[in-house]
C-alpha cells in the first residue's frame, strides 16, 4: 500500500507528545467489505484535516414517502442506535476492478448492487449489540426511491433486496427499513479496496476453516486449519459465496461473522490501539473507504459513534443472520422464514439478544417482575408462543373514528402478527375495554395486554379461540390504555435466534464451515465440492499460508 501519509500523520503523534499532555482518544470505525462494524481505536488527534477529507457522504433516505423511522427512548431520555452497513460490489477505479466482478462501464460504489447488508444495533444503555445479516439474495417488497444525487428512480416493486442500491445508499435504507420495522439512523458504505487496505493495517486477521476449500470464482484457496489472511486473501474470505455452507449467501453472511469477530479481537490484542503506524494506517484506509449519511460525515461524529461501541463489551456483540427459506418460485433466491419477524420486533424494541439458550430476555424479565394488583398493569407469563405469532382482533366498542385501527397498528409495529386485524364489535356503546382470551391462551394475552398498558382486571377467559380486544369508553385516544404504562412484547429469544446463524463477538475459536455440495466447478471436470477443487488444483497458490 502506497504511502498516503502527508505531512501530518507521525509528525502530527510525535508533536503531540512532545507536549506531554494529555491526548484525547481518537476511536474511528472501520467497516470493511465483510460488512461491520467496529473499530473503536484510541490514539493521538492527529492529520485531522486529511482524515476528515476522506470521508464521503450521500442522503440517509431516498424513499419517495416515509422516512427512516424514529428511535423510542427508555425511561432514562436514551435513544439505541441503529446503523446500516453496506458492502458494495461497485468498482470506483481500476484498482477496484483488479480486485474481482464485472467492471464493464465502471460502477460507482454508491449505486451497484449491494454484496453486503448488515443492520448494527447499539441498546439505548450501550450494554448490548446485534449486527443482523439480510442475506443479498432475499426476495421482498421494495420501496419507490429517487436518488437525488444521480437522478435515478425506481416506482419499486418485488425484487432482491440488494438492487435497491442501484438507486442510491439511502434507497437502501428504505428498504431495509420497510423490510424490517427498525428505525434507521446512519448508513456507511464501503468499497473493495477497504476491506483490503484495512486488513492489512491491522497485521491481518486469523481466521479457521473446517476443510481445504478452493472457490475459483472468489479465488479463495486455503488448506484446513487457521490463516491469517491480508489484502486480497481477506477480501476473497468475505466475498466467497460458493466456499461454504451450501454455496448460497447464508453461509457467506456466517462466514463474515467469523471474520469480524476476528477481527475485531484483533484490533484489541495485537498493539493496533497503541502503535501509531497501525492506527494512522487503520484510520486513513477506513475513512478513505466510507460514504456515509450527513450524521457521520467528519472526524468528530465517527468518535461519538466510535465511543458508543466501545462501551458494549465483546461478549455481549450477538452476530445473527435473518431467517430466510428458499424461495418456492425460484430455488437460487431467499423469503422470509419463521422468525424473522420477532428477530426484527426485538431489535426494534431494543432487547437484548444475547441470552441464545431460549430464556426470556432481559426486557421480558424487567416485565415479569412489575406483576401487581388487579388495576397495576397486566405481567405477562412466560409464553411459548413468539409476538410474531399472535394475532390479535381489535373490535372498537366506541363511537371514536378510527381508534382501532390506530390500536391495530400499534399492536403489529411491537412485532405482534402482520395478520392481526379488524372485527366488528358488539355494540358502539360498549363501557369497558375488555381483552378475552381462548383456552390455553392466557400467557398470550397477557403479553398483549402488557404491551398496551391495560390492567389485569381488564383480562377473562372466553370461550371463542385466539385473542380478542374490544375497546371500550374507557379508553378514547391513544394507543395506551389510559392510566397504563406500556411495554414491549417480553422477547423470547429461542424463536428470534432459531436458525439464525448465532455467534458472539468472544466466540474467537469458529472455523467457518465449508461446503460439501457440488457449488464450483472446473473445466474440463463439471461440478464438484469446493473440497475436491482444492485436491484438483494443486498448481493454483493458496490465498495464505
Amino acid at each position: 500500500m502506497s504511502d498516503t501519509r502527508g505531512d501530518g500523520g507521525r509528525a502530527a503523534i510525535r508533536k503531540a507528545a512532545k507536549k506531554g499532555g494529555r491526548r484525547k482518544p481518537l476511536k474511528l470505525i472501520a467497516i470493511g467489505t465483510a460488512g461491520v462494524l467496529v473499530v473503536a481505536l484510541a490514539g493521538g488527534v492527529y492529520a485531522y484535516e486529511k482524515l476528515n477529507g476522506n470521508i464521503k457522504s450521500d442522503a440517509l433516505f431516498s424513499g419517495t414517502t416515509g422516512n427512516a423511522g424514529t428511535e423510542k427512548v427508555d425511561a432514562f431520555g436514551r435513544s439505541p442506535i441503529n446503523m446500516l452497513v453496506i458492502g458494495s460490489d461497485g468498482r470506483a477505479d481500476a484498482a477496484d476492478c483488479k480486485l474481482g466482478g464485472d467492471c464493464a462501464g465502471g460502477v460507482d460504489p454508491s449505486h451497484g448492487n449491494a454484496d453486503v447488508e448488515m443492520l448494527v444495533h447499539i441498546s439505548a444503555d450501550r450494554s448490548n449489540a446485534t449486527v443482523m445479516s439480510i442475506p443479498r439474495d432475499l426476495m421482498t417488497s421494495l420501496p419507490a426511491c429517487k436518488d437525488d444525487k444521480s437522478g435515478a428512480s425506481t416506482s419499486g416493486g418485488t425484487g432482491m433486496i440488494n438492487s435497491a442500491l442501484a438507486y442510491g445508499p439511502g434507497c437502501s435504507v428504505a428498504a431495509i427499513h420497510q423490510l424490517t420495522g427498525v428505525p434507521i439512523d446512519h448508513f456507511a458504505l464501503v468499497d473493495f479496496s477497504g476491506v483490503v487496505a484495512m486488513s492489512d493495517a491491522v497485521g491481518g486477521v486469523n481466521v479457521c476453516v473446517s476443510n481445504n476449500v478452493y472457490d475459483p470464482q472468489s479465488h479463495l484457496k486455503l488448506a484446513k486449519g487457521t490463516h491469517t489472511l491480508k489484502g486480497v486473501a481477506a477480501l476473497e474470505f468475505v466475498r466467497t459465496r460458493h466456499g461454504f455452507g451450501d454455496g448460497g449467501d447464508v453461509g457467506r453472511t456466517a462466514a463474515q461473522h467469523i471474520f469480524l469477530t476476528a477481527m475485531i479481537n484483533q484490533m484489541k490484542s495485537a498493539g493496533t490501539l497503541t502503535s501509531p503506524t497501525r492506527l494512522w494506517d487503520l484510520a486513513n484506509a477506513a475513512t478513505k473507504a466510507l460514504t456515509v449519511d450527513p450524521g457521520l460525515d467528519s472526524i468528530p461524529k465517527l468518535t461519538g459513534l466510535a465511543d458508543d461501541l466501545n462501551k458494549v463489551p465483546t461478549d455481549r456483540i450477538t452476530f445473527t443472520t435473518m431467517q430466510t427459506s428458499l424461495d418456492p418460485a425460484n430455488q437460487n433466491r431467499l423469503v422470509i422464514a419463521a422468525g424473522a419477524q420477532t428477530l426484527f420486533s426485538g431489535i426494534a424494541n431494543d432487547q437484548s439478544l444475547t441470552t441464545a439458550a431460549g430464556t426470556r430476555s432481559a426486557a421480558g424479565a424487567s416485565a415479569a417482575a412489575s406483576a401487581a394488583a388487579s388495576h397495576a398493569p397486566a405481567a405477562p407469563a412466560k409464553s411459548a408462543t413468539a409476538p410474531a405469532d399472535i394475532a390479535v382482533h381489535v373490535a372498537n366498542g366506541t363511537t371514536v373514528q378510527g381508534h382501532a385501527g390506530a390500536v391495530l397498528q400499534s399492536l403489529i409495529s411491537d412485532g405482534y402478527a402482520s395478520n392481526s386485524a379488524i372485527e366488528s364489535p358488539p355494540s358502539t356503546d360498549v363501557r369497558t375495554t375488555a381483552l378475552s382470551y381462548g383456552p390455553g391462551r392466557q400467557a398470550d394475552a397477557q403479553e398483549v395486554a402488557a404491551s398496551l398498558g391495560l390492567p389485569s382486571s381488564a383480562l377473562k377467559q372466553g370461550s371463542a379461540a385466539g385473542i380478542h380486544l374490544v375497546i371500550g369508553a374507557d379508553w378514547t385516544s391513544g394507543t395506551v390504555f389510559p392510566g397504563g404504562k406500556a411495554s414491549a412484547a417480553p422477547l423470547n429469544t429461542k424463536v428470534a435466534l432459531s436458525n439464525a446463524h448465532v455467534q458472539t463477538g468472544n466466540q474467537t475459536g469458529s472455523c467457518a464451515q465449508v461446503g460439501t455440495q457440488y457449488t464450483v466447478s472446473l473445466p474440463g471436470y463439471g461440478g464438484m465440492t469446493p473440497i475436491r477443487a482444492y485436491a484438483l488444483s494443486p498448481k493454483v497458490p493458496n490465498s495464505a499460508p
